[in-house]
C-alpha cells in the first residue's frame, strides 16, 4: 500500500515530474513543441522519494546519472544531472520546507 502525500508532498511529486520533463529530459523528448509526456513518470518515485528523504544534491544526481546510463543505455552528462538536482533540492526546501 503506497503511503498518503499531503498537500505540500503532492505538489513537490507534481513539481519534480515537471523538472524532470522539462529540464532533465535526457532522450529529448520536450522539443517545446509537444505536451507533457509521461515518459520520465516512472522516474519520478525514487527521485521524490531521495528528496524527501533529504537526500543530498550529489546523491539525486548520481541517481539521475544513473538512470541515464543503466536505463537509457546513454552517457551521463553529471554537470547538467548537478543542475537538476540542485533545482528539485531548491523546489522542495521552498515547498515541503
Amino acid at each position: 500500500m503506497k503511503p498518503k502525500l499531503n498537500a505540500k508532498e503532492k505538489l513537490l511529486y507534481k513539481e519534480i515530474q515537471n523538472i524532470l520533463w522539462e529540464t532533465w529530459d535526457p532522450i529529448g523528448v520536450n522539443d517545446g513543441e509537444n505536451e507533457w509526456d509521461d515518459e520520465y513518470d516512472s522516474y519520478v518515485p525514487h527521485i521524490f522519494r531521495l528528496a524527501v528523504e533529504g537526500k543530498d544534491v550529489i546523491h539525486i544526481a548520481s541517481s539521475l546519472s544513473s538512470s541515464k546510463e543503466k536505463n537509457m543505455g546513454l552517457s551521463a552528462n553529471k554537470e547538467h544531472d548537478l543542475n537538476v538536482a540542485e533545482i528539485i533540492i531548491k523546489t522542495k526546501k521552498e515547498i515541503v520546507g
